[in-house]
């Protein structure tokens, strides 16, 4: 998935409908993006993982007003990407 359909699909999520935020929205989504690298996964340009990019953008942006913990369904879609990973590289 292309940055700028990770962009719009990060705002719909979002409920945004300016551009005001776009540059901002962007580096949530690279720090997501690194976030996700960090615990293991490699990601690729499928649909599923700028998927995964855009939930954890998503939710890094709501963290900062609620201090939330990550939610379940995510940390399972994490888990699942790199145990799936890992089964395919053995």
């Amino acid at each position: 998935m292309d940055e700028n359909t990770m962009l719009t699909a990060l705002k719909v999520d979002l409920g945004i409908t300016t551009t005001a935020y776009d540059e901002r929205l962007v580096q949530y989504l690279e720090a997501a993006r690194a976030a996700i690298e960090i615990e293991g996964i490699k990601l690729t340009e499928a649909i599923s993982d700028g998927n995964l990019v855009v939930m954890y953008a998503a939710f890094l942006w709501r963290k900062r007003d609620t201090q939330e913990g990550m939610p379940r369904m995510l940390r399972w879609m994490m888990n699942n990407r790199l145990f799936s990973q890992k089964l395919q590289e053995e």
